[in-house]
């Protein structure tokens, strides 16, 4: 195996704690109503439309135009957007900070993210800036996991897969970075992450 010179990380759900829950829970009266919001209103796939460009007045005003009955709801969810930010992963960002400090890796973000909400991000955590660099799917107008997204990363900072790990707490998002060369790491602790890290670069 050729020595990883090259580590590649997602933001939401593996350095940062995003929830919707975190509005929701206090909105609705019980976890099935706001199940039932999720799979039928605000679902993640008109979320990830706002990751991959769209804008979120336009997706806002689209869907209050198709459910006026839940306008207040549907507002909520980018007018307190910043509530669902539970914060910063406090073992994967001291993994981070260790390999920003302790090693020659050249570390990367790449995140399925609206351009419109992540200054929000930037401005709030200070280890979003120890990155060489950053792909945020919203600036691109495209996403994860469409493979499109993995290229331009390898094409706009000279990644050679074959010496990079990419690291994702969505399984979906692991496939096509793994049919390019890298190595993968699917997030589901920090410890599980940490020991799967190890046996692939070794201590840190």
């Amino acid at each position: 195996m050729s020595k990883v010179n090259t580590i590649v990380f997602d933001l939401g759900g593996v350095l940062i704690d995003w929830n919707p829950d975190y509005v929701f829970s206090k909105v609705f009266p019980n976890t099935e109503e706001m199940k039932w919001f999720y799979e039928n209103i605000c679902t993640p796939a008109w979320n990830e439309e706002q990751d991959a460009g769209k804008s979120l007045q336009q997706a806002t005003e689209e869907l209050i135009e198709k459910f006026p009955e839940h306008k207040k709801h549907i507002q909520m969810y980018y007018g307190r957007w910043e509530e669902m930010l539970g914060g910063p992963i406090p073992g994967t960002v001291e993994i981070l900070r260790r390999l920003k400090h302790s090693t020659n890796h050249k570390l990367y973000a790449l995140t399925n993210w609206s351009a419109e909400t992540f200054p929000v991000a930037l401005d709030r955590y200070e280890f979003l800036h120890w990155f060489n660099g950053r792909l945020v799917s919203g600036e691109e107008k495209t996403r994860k996991p469409f493979k499109e997204i993995y290229e331009l990363l390898i094409r706009r900072f000279n990644i050679d897969a074959h010496r990079a790990i990419y690291i994702d707490d969505n399984v979906r998002n692991l496939s096509p970075a793994k049919e390019l060369g890298f190595h993968t790491i699917h997030f589901q602790s920090t410890e599980q992450f940490r020991n799967d890290l190890i046996k692939i670069i070794g201590e840190i």
